[in-house]
């Protein structure tokens, strides 16, 4: 596909997938629009980069689906000046996304060879404002505490009291939550030390790996 190609796929996914599902607002459709998701995915599978579905990138992981990346997003509720984790770092697209709308994004990846293939994407796309870390995202990145938003891209067995712990005051934590093999959105609150939590749509999201994940593949 050419660029003015993608270019098209790209409005037409904003359009029909995101927009018509209720997500409205301009600055993160604009965003959605601008992301070149086709960069993320693996080249044998660039004709379908802006279908409405979630594509795999190796090592049992996804690049999730349009729609879930712009409405978590969305939920996260982040501004201009704020600082965002992002834990499970993937193809680095939903990391691109929030570049364009944070300060500065920490983003989490257990598994090597996703994170160096994340780097290499998004320097090449010109994003200085994305730290790559190589890590167990269960447990967060305490570097750089307190964040404004944290989002969860993979399924947890209940939200890890660790990430609730590295909330700014105000700040939200959005992630799945439930079964391996189905989940909810859940999104928490902090207010002082108390923590609200309100639940969104269904989802289906891989395991989140790690010491506040599921630790083995038979768990659950």
């Amino acid at each position: 596909m050419s660029a003015d190609e993608y270019l098209i796929a790209r409005k037409r996914m904003v359009g029909e997938q995101i927009a018509a599902r209720g997500v409205l607002d301009p600055h993160l459709l604009a965003v959605m629009g601008s992301v070149p998701r086709h960069r993320f995915v693996p080249a044998d599978d660039l004709a379908w980069a802006y279908d409405d579905g979630p594509l795999p990138i190796g090592h049992g992981q996804t690049i999730s689906q349009p729609y879930i990346v712009a409405l978590m997003t969305e939920l996260l509720q982040v501004g201009s000046t704020d600082r965002v984790l992002e834990v499970g770092t993937g193809s680095g697209y939903q990391a691109a996304v929030l570049g364009q709308l944070v300060a500065e994004v920490h983003t989490l990846e257990v598994i090597p060879e996703l994170a160096v293939q994340a780097v290499r994407v998004l320097t090449d796309l010109g994003y200085a404002n994305i730290h790559v870390h190589v890590a167990d995202g269960s447990v967060g990145w305490p570097e750089a505490v307190p964040y404004d938003g944290i989002l969860v891209a993979a399924a947890a067995p209940s939200a890890p009291q660790p990430l609730l712990d590295q909330l700014a005051d105000g700040g939200r934590l959005v992630l799945p939550v439930g079964s391996r093999g189905l989940q909810h959105l859940e999104i928490w609150t902090r207010t002082g030390q108390e923590f609200n939590r309100r639940d969104d749509i269904a989802v289906v999201f891989v395991p989140l790996r790690g010491e506040y994940g599921w630790k083995y593949i038979g768990q659950g």
